[in-house]
């Protein structure tokens, strides 16, 4: 069981939305953390930065952002760590229990999101119905929503609605009831080599289904089929899955406005850091990556369309 977490700060409200990170991407969850804070600087929602490791926040972090340092037990390990997945990974199914005491509603948010707008403190409050989580499909199953994972698929496992786990709405009391962090850790040990993606799929193998879905507006996962649509839609959450990030990535797939973000940003904060000077690719000279782009969007506008029509607005749930 997770114990608890060590704070710089007592809690403030009774929700809050958090990232998990650990020291490699402190700087980019404290970006995004700081883009809430400049979107909602009335909020009644604490924004909470996580790390197994002790977080000391960094000069010019915004006022009253809790850094929290979460201990964990020993069911953590043995997981699939590597280079790209460490602890903090996984932290997240450990939050709703490290948070008990303390928010009754959790936004968590991976730290590779470039915030742009939205209504966050409604979005905590939205109503879930029966539901612990909710979350936005998988970019996978957006135009093909009867889609099997092949996750899923290699576990022998039948087609089912499928998360992306890079923003998760819980309702706090109701995911530790459940046990779904047990039962998450209970599918990874079940189906041991099988799983894809991790702590997603542990996820919603310990649901299967049952979960509340966003809007993508709330989790844009930005793909190259998926980016134009994005422009139109205009999502409050833009998140760069993959390892293609606009602070490591100058082949010119990636609007340089992001890139141009993130460098201010740690020109200002984190000076010490390997600076973002080269621009690489201009993205107009990428021609046949604009090309394969704007085909496959021209391919799946009405899916796509069908898709997005499925949420008359922003604060859509459906159950």
């Amino acid at each position: 069981m997770a114990i608890g977490i060590a704070s710089n700060l007592p809690k403030r409200a009774e929700k809050a939305v958090a990232f998990a990170c650990d020291g490699n991407y402190l700087k980019y969850a404290l970006f995004a953390a700081t883009q809430l804070a400049a979107l909602a600087p009335a909020r009644d929602f604490d924004i909470c930065i996580c790390s197994t490791e002790p977080l000391t926040p960094p000069a010019g972090a915004p006022e009253g952002l809790r850094f929290c340092q979460v201990r964990i037990d020993a069911s953590f390990a043995g997981l699939n760590l590597d280079r790209r997945r460490t602890e903090a990974t996984y932290l997240r199914l450990a939050l709703p229990e490290a948070f008990a005491a303390d928010y009754r509603r959790l936004l968590y948010l991976d730290s590779d999101v470039f915030l742009q707008g939205g209504d966050f403190s409604a979005l905590l409050d939205l109503e879930l119905g029966p539901h612990a989580i909710a979350a936005v499909r998988d970019n996978s199953q957006w135009r093909t929503p009867g889609r099997r994972i092949d996750s899923f698929a290699r576990m022998g496992l039948p087609a089912t609605p499928y998360f992306n786990a890079g923003v998760l709405l819980i309702d706090v009391a109701a995911y530790n009831s459940r046990g779904i962090r047990d039962s998450a850790f209970a599918f990874a040990r079940a189906h041991p080599g099988k799983l894809t993606h991790m702590d997603q799929d542990m996820l919603n193998g310990a649901v299967m289904g049952v979960w509340a879905e966003l809007s993508p507006v709330w989790n844009w996962q930005y793909t190259w089929a998926s980016r134009l649509f994005e422009a139109m839609v205009g999502a409050n959450v833009v998140h760069f899955i993959g390892r293609k990030k606009p602070w490591n990535h100058i082949e010119g797939e990636l609007p340089l406005r992001f890139r141009h973000a993130y460098r201010d940003f740690l020109a200002a904060h984190f000076p010490e850091a390997a600076p973002l000077d080269d621009d690489g690719v201009q993205p107009q000279r990428n021609r046949a990556f604009l090309r394969k782009a704007l085909g496959k969007h021209l391919l799946a506008t009405g899916k796509m369309c069908d898709y997005l029509d499925r949420f008359p607005d922003e604060m859509t749930v459906i159950r």
